[in-house]
This record gives C-alpha cells, sequence and structure tokens, in this order.
C-alpha cells in the first residue's frame, strides 16, 4: 500500500522536495504513507494539514535551539569534516613509513641485543657497569677527593693560630694528623687504585708543609716546655724518619736527628733574638775601633784608654740573653728527649777509669752488632758551640771595659752564666780561663782577672758552706735537746 501512495504522489514529491527518497530506501517515509492509508478521507482534509504544520513548526523550534546551544560543536565538526579528505592521505602515508620502519627497528634490537649480551665477555657492557658503579659511588668519591683539601686546611689553619691560641692549633694539628692517617690506611687498603695513590701524594705534599711549620714553631720565642713536647710529638709523627737515623747522621740517645734539629732551632732563636742588639754591638765596634786608634797613637806610652761605657751595655744585655736562653735550650732538651736505658744503667754504675762516652757506644755497638762506634748525642757538643760564641764576643769586646768595677760585673755575670749551665752539666767556668791570646796583654789580663774572681767566689763558696755546716750542726744539737728535755716538761 505504501509503495502504491508513493508512486501516486512522487510527481508531487519531486516538485516539492528532492531529497524524498522511496519507501524502501527510507522507513520514516514507509510509516507515514502506511498512516495515511488509515486515515479518512475528512481527516485528510482537515486535520493531517494542522499536524503536519505543527509537526514542522516544533521541529523548526527545536532546530533553533539545538542550533543555538551547539552551535560552536557544529562548527568545530564542519571543521574537521572539511580537514577530514587531506587527514586521511595523510594517515595512510605515515603508517606506510612505520610499516617500512618496522624492519629497520628489528634489526637494531636485533643488533643491540648481540652487543649487550651477557652470555660472553663484553668491553661495552663492563664500561657501561664500570659507568653505573661510579655513579652510586659518587658521594664516596667526593669524600674522598676532598681530604687533601681538608688537610692543607686544617695545616694552613693550624699554621695560622699558632701564635694566637695553642690549644686551637694542637686540636686543627691533631685533626690534620688523623686525616693523614686515614688516607694512609686507604693507601693500604687499595694499593693499586690511580686515586687513592694522587690523594696519598697530595697529603704528603701537606704534610711537607706541616713539617716545615712544626719546624718554625720551634724557633718561636718563648717556647714553653708543653709546646715544645707537643711540637715534638708532632714531628715524630709527621716524619718518622728524622727519629729513626741511627748510624748516617743520626744519633745514639734514641732520639735520631729531631735532638739536633730542636738545638738548632732553637740555637737559631738564640742567635736571632742576639741579633735585636746589633744597635749596641755598632756603638760598642766605635769604641773598639777608637781604643784600637788610641792605642796606635801612644805607641808605647802610658795613657790609658778610658771608654766602654756603651760596650759594657752591649755585654751586659748580651750576657743576660745567653744565660736565660742557653739554659732554657738545654733544659728543654734535657726534659723532652729522655736517654736510653743504657746510658742510664751505665751513669748509675759508675764505672770508673773510662770515659761514659765511650762506655755509652760500646754498650751500643755490643747491642746493635754495629762495627762502628755511634755519634753521640747532639747535646755533648751543644753547650762547647754554645761557649764559643760567648767567649768570642768576651774576646773581642771585654778589652774595651777598663774600668775595674765594670769589668768585674760582667765577669761575676758571665760566673752565674756558667754555673746556671753548670747545673745541667754544662759548666764553662774553666773553659774562660783561655780567653788569653799569645799577642794581646788586655786578653791575658781578663783571663788573670778571671781566674782571681773564680778563687773569690770559690772561697766565699767555702765559707758559707761552713757557716752553714755549722748552723745546721748547732739546729740539729738543739733539737736533739728540745727532744730530750720534752718529756720532763
Amino acid at each position: 500500500m505504501a509503495d502504491s501512495l508513493y508512486e501516486l504522489l512522487a510527481p508531487q514529491l519531486a516538485s516539492t522536495n528532492t531529497s524524498a527518497r522511496a519507501p524502501e530506501q527510507d522507513t520514516t517515509t514507509a510509516q507515514y504513507l502506511n498512516r495515511l492509508s488509515t486515515l479518512s478521507l475528512q481527516a485528510l482534509e482537515t486535520t493531517e494539514p494542522q499536524s503536519l504544520a505543527q509537526s514542522s513548526h516544533s521541529t523548526l523550534l527545536s532546530l533553533q535551539a539545538l542550533s543555538n546551544r551547539s552551535h560552536k560543536a557544529f562548527i568545530t565538526s564542519a571543521d574537521h569534516l572539511a580537514n577530514l579528505r587531506t587527514a586521511i592521505p595523510q594517515l595512510t602515508r605515515d603508517a606506510r613509513q612505520l610499516q617500512n620502519a618496522i624492519p629497520k627497528l628489528d634489526e637494531e634490537a636485533v643488533q643491540f641485543s648481540s652487543k649487550y649480551s651477557r652470555t660472553a665477555e663484553n668491553v661495552t657492557l663492563d664500561r657501561r657497569k664500570k659507568a653505573m658503579q661510579l655513579a652510586r659511588n659518587v658521594d664516596r668519591l667526593s669524600d674522598i677527593l676532598e681530604l687533601p683539601t681538608l688537610l692543607s686546611t686544617a695545616v694552613s689553619s693550624a699554621a695560622a693560630s699558632s701564635g694566637v691560641a695553642g690549644t686551637s692549633s694542637s686540636t686543627t694539628y691533631s685533626s690534620a694528623l688523623d686525616l693523614y692517617a686515614h688516607i694512609k690506611r686507604l693507601q693500604t687498603l687499595y694499593p693499586d687504585s690511580p686515586l687513592v695513590k694522587d690523594v696519598a701524594a697530595q697529603a704528603e705534599d701537606a704534610m711537607k708543609d706541616m713539617t716545615t711549620n712544626l719546624i718554625t714553631g720551634l724557633r718561636t720565642q718563648n717556647l714553653r716546655l708543653a709546646a715544645a713536647m707537643r711540637t715534638v710529638g708532632w714531628l715524630r709523627r709527621v716524619a718518622p724518619e728524622l727519629e729513626n737515623l741511627n748510624n748516617d747522621g743520626g744519633t745514639g740517645t734514641g732520639e735520631g736527628a729531631l735532638g739536633a734539629l730542636f738545638l738548632i732551632c732553637r740555637l737559631a732563636n738564640l742567635v736571632s733574638t742576639l741579633e735585636a742588639l746589633d744597635p749596641l754591638r755598632e756603638l760598642a765596634d766605635q769604641e773598639t775601633q777608637r781604643r784600637n786608634r788610641q792605642s796606635d797613637k801612644q805607641d808605647g806610652t802610658s795613657h790609658a784608654w778610658s771608654g766602654g761605657h756603651q760596650t759594657e751595655r752591649f755585654l751586659k744585655r748580651y750576657i743576660e740573653i745567653f744565660r736565660e736562653q742557653s739554659f732554657a735550650i738545654v733544659s728543654l732538651y734535657k726534659n723532652i728527649f729522655v736517654p736510653d736505658q743504657s746510658e742510664s744503667e751505665l751513669a748509675v754504675a759508675g764505672v770508673r777509669g773510662l770515659d761514659a762516652r765511650m762506655r755509652t757506644a760500646s754498650s751500643r755497638q755490643i747491642r746493635k752488632d754495629d762495627p762502628l762506634q755511634c755519634i753521640p748525642s747532639a747535646l755533648a757538643t751543644f753547650p762547647m758551640h754554645l761557649v764559643q760564641l760567648l767567649t768570642d764576643t768576651l774576646r773581642s769586646y771585654l778589652p774595651n771595659v777598663q774600668d775595674k768595677s765594670s769589668r768585674e760585673s760582667l765577669l761575676t755575670q758571665v760566673l752565674y752564666c756558667a754555673a746556671s749551665l753548670g747545673r745541667l752539666g754544662g759548666d764553662f767556668g774553666m773553659i774562660l780561663t783561655e780567653l788569653s791570646d799569645a799577642e794581646d796583654d788586655e786578653s791575658e789580663g781578663v783571663a788573670c782577672e778571671w781566674e782571681e774572681l773564680m778563687r773569690k767566689h770559690r772561697a766565699l763558696a767555702g765559707r758559707l758552706e761552713q757557716l752553714t755546716g755549722g748552723n745546721a750542726t748547732t739546729g740539729s744539737s738543739n733539737k736533739g735537746t728540745m727532744r730530750v728535755a720534752s718529756p720532763v716538761h
């Protein structure tokens, strides 16, 4: 029925709507034609046009509302639809390129698999493993690389603070030695590591700087016993080879070369302190020149030289510094460097008839099977060098002082200096009797005055000893009397 109605209405539909389709092509058209066949003629003439007009108006309103609400989506869809005719060919070309690249990708994957295979020795894979291990241990390596910098900083800061605060420098030097010990331990654990070898080499350079600073510290003014012992202890840790020297330039008392190094540093300090008297020395030299010129002009006359006041000032200050510094040097040495047990035993045994130095050398020779005699301690010859400095100065400048009381005061001061060193085993009183010169009558007079002064002081010391002994005897007898009388009371 729908097909018959469509054929009947086809000419009208073709003239009004070009987009109308046959019922077999459109289900909506077929349903409406079937509905028309069920209506009466009166309904077709009256109600159906109104129903169609109402439906058309309702559909128009719906389309307007839809277009107002979704016009952006319509525009976007229209644009995409317009681009679709170019996007589809582009997609086709890209898919073809991907298809052509798949064999090459497969070939590269096979090559990567064969290159990084674990079945055999693989240099590239080993290098990659090392790089990954290095990345994991970068913090540890960074800490190791910072060790030389930390060590150098500790050494420099200790050297800078040594003159300000001894405690801080002591702590810093101890930290530096701990860092150096840690580096040496790393070198023992990893002897074949180039990194550790480089770090150890830089640490050795820092230790050389520290050794230089410590040796410089031994030359400072007013060096105390505690500071000297700490410095020598640090030198024993930093440069143990100095202490282990025995035959080639070493000593025989167990101190190695440290004892000689200590004495040299303190001697340098003494010389620099005495050099501060150069202004007074220049004045004394001027008096020496005037005395020589006057003696040349006199030519055997009886006119005596009447100067020497500047020389007296110089010698007083010189002897004062020499006495203080020489006693301090020898005292520090004896407190820091303790003799060997063999020397102590020989001293206690008191074997007489042989020289103590030869006995000590002989005992060491037997103990160590050394065919050569051991070199004595550095202190054995050091006082002689000190005395040589003093005697040369006295021989040069003491003839300028002609006033008897002034000369006696200076010689008394020298005698006290000799007694001061004598408390440490370095009495040089008898050596000063050699001040005389065969060609100089003034030096001969100085030697005679020195001998006379020594005789006076010995006589005075004998009287004091007698008085002291008498008083001690009287005091002991009085004490005995009081002890006996005390029960009676």
